[in-house]
């Protein structure tokens, strides 16, 4: 109520320009007085669906991009390790996912801060923003790299990990590999953001293509040409955040006509500030956590109903592990989408343009989607050669990832509505909302599922065994999620027609 009360007064105070000269008595407010001032300008007034295609190809393409770094690592393991290789990665992937979640919680919330911001005309409050997201990195990354190097920490993490002996000490070792360069890792993907609410998608973008390309050479000398294993391939993923974050700091530091800078004054911590970062940002943790937290939970449910089924605890690690890659980097272009509308809803909202934000909203819904049916054709007709892609090789363990795969994606059409819907509520400036149904699909409903299904499935159906069931969780969640989500969508589009009316009078 007091969001819709605050910009109902601010509408009726004369619009943005009024509302965004209230809010800044100092005269911050952004003009057309250089190319990258009227970059971000033109968010407010330029065609809808032509700034969405600008902004979203970028970043699905980026987040695309993203999500090689696990697959890359992956394929290059599988080949030249084996499925040992493949476990490790599946043992190490929940402690990525939650590197990425810290990642995204600074550099998503202060994305989102800086956005709104901009919309008001509050250039220093923006730079601020920028500043402090990278003073918060810097402290998370020394955290990270004591707790990857201190023995107790790292044995906690195998073991909530569900590490078996034989995989353990691969895992260990790319672990504390990859802790040591989480702090590029933060500037290479939290602060690539920045870049496009300055309105340079296409540079945000380039700055992880360099990264990209760099992981790929090194993973082909570490892990092909010299044999490093899995220690050449953690080395090769560090070295490539290290190349995006060189790209994104050049940006901010270096670049002259950048709508943001990188400046001294906005590095130190701002308590009240870095409060609204937290809370903006924790719906994108709450993505990746969740999965973090699902992916530890299942592990474990793995090795225990594994072990118990021809396929074996490890190459049920492996198999899972596959399919936790695919259905990763499906997700990736839909949260790209998410991520590119991120500054065209927080600017329009901030600038208190309804009728924009609207529809933004509804040609990204419908952009997400159809992503989400190409990814779903996909893979439902090419689950087998995924499979082998990755190094799986006899039959038995091919025919079992094939199945997962068909599964696991049976809701992914519907995926994106859900991604988008959760995410409008974060780039808003409504956090708790977007945590909500953000938690709905990893926590609230897959959690409970992944217990249960193994327990009532094979009673019901016993040509299933409780292996088989753990798959026929993630589809039914994902059903409860899109339905909540569709609920909230629905309320907010008549608040958003009712201030619209009011202004219109």
């Amino acid at each position: 109520m007091s969001d819709e009360k605050d910009l109902k007064d601010e509408l009726k105070e004369g619009g943005a320009a009024g509302a965004a000269s209230a809010l800044d008595p100092r005269g911050e407010q952004l003009h057309a007085a250089s190319g990258g001032d009227d970059k971000v300008l033109r968010m407010g007034t330029a065609s809808i669906p032509r700034l969405i295609t600008e902004f979203a190809i970028p970043s699905v393409v980026g987040m695309l991009i993203n999500g090689s770094y696990a697959i890359i690592d992956s394929v290059f393991l599988g080949h030249a390790v084996g499925e040992i290789g493949l476990s490790a990665m599946t043992v190490a992937n929940p402690i990525m996912v939650v590197f990425m979640a810290v990642a995204m919680l600074v550099g998503n919330g202060g994305n989102a801060l800086a956005a709104l911001r901009l919309g008001e005309g509050r250039r220093e409050e923006a730079e601020r923003a920028l500043g402090n997201v990278v003073s918060l990195s810097l402290i998370m990354a020394v955290v990270v790299a004591f707790l990857g190097w201190f023995p107790a920490s790292t044995d906690w993490l195998l073991n909530l990990s569900s590490a078996t002996d034989e995989v353990r000490p691969h895992a260990a070792v790319f672990i504390q590999i990859i802790c040591s360069g989480f702090i590029l890792q933060c500037i290479g993907l939290g602060v690539n953001n920045f870049i496009r609410t300055c309105g340079a998608p296409n540079r945000a973008l380039g700055t992880m293509v360099i990264g990209l390309v760099s992981s790929v050479a090194f993973n082909y000398l570490f892990v092909i040409v010299l044999g490093w294993g899995v220690a050449g391939s953690g080395l090769a993923t560090v070295l490539g955040w290290g190349c995006s974050c060189v790209a994104v700091l050049w940006y901010f530091c270096v670049k002259t006509d950048a709508p943001l800078r990188l400046r001294l004054g906005a590095l130190p911590l701002r308590l009240r500030m870095d409060g609204t970062i937290m809370a903006y940002g924790f719906p994108s943790f709450c993505i990746q956590a969740g999965m973090a937290i699902v992916n530890f939970v299942l592990n474990f449910q793995l090795v225990k109903y594994g072990a118990a089924s021809p396929i074996g605890a490890d190459d049920a690690l492996a198999t899972i592990g596959v399919v936790q890659r695919i259905a990763q980097f499906s997700i990736m272009p839909l949260v790209g989408i998410s991520i590119a509308l991120q500054p065209l809803l927080g600017f329009n909202y901030g600038a208190r343009k309804v009728d924009r934000v609207r529809k933004t909203l509804w040609y990204g819904i419908g952009a997400a989607t159809t992503i989400s049916i190409i990814m779903f054709a996909m893979v439902q007709l090419f689950a087998a050669p995924i499979a082998q892609a990755f190094g799986i090789k006899h039959d038995g363990l091919v025919d079992f990832t094939a199945f997962a795969i068909h599964l696991q994606f049976l809701m992914l059409p519907f995926v994106g509505f859900q991604i988008v819907g959760a995410n409008y509520f974060q780039a808003t400036g409504q956090p708790a909302k977007s945590i909500f149904l953000t938690l709905t699909r990893q926590i609230l409903f897959l959690l409970p599922l992944l217990y249960l299904m193994p327990l009532w499935l094979p009673a019901v159906a016993p040509s299933y065994d409780g292996l088989d069931a753990l798959l026929f969780a993630m589809p039914i969640a994902d059903f409860l999620s899109i339905f909540t989500t569709a609920l909230f969508v629905g309320w907010e589009m008549v608040r958003l027609r009712r201030l619209s009316c009011q202004s219109a009078h």
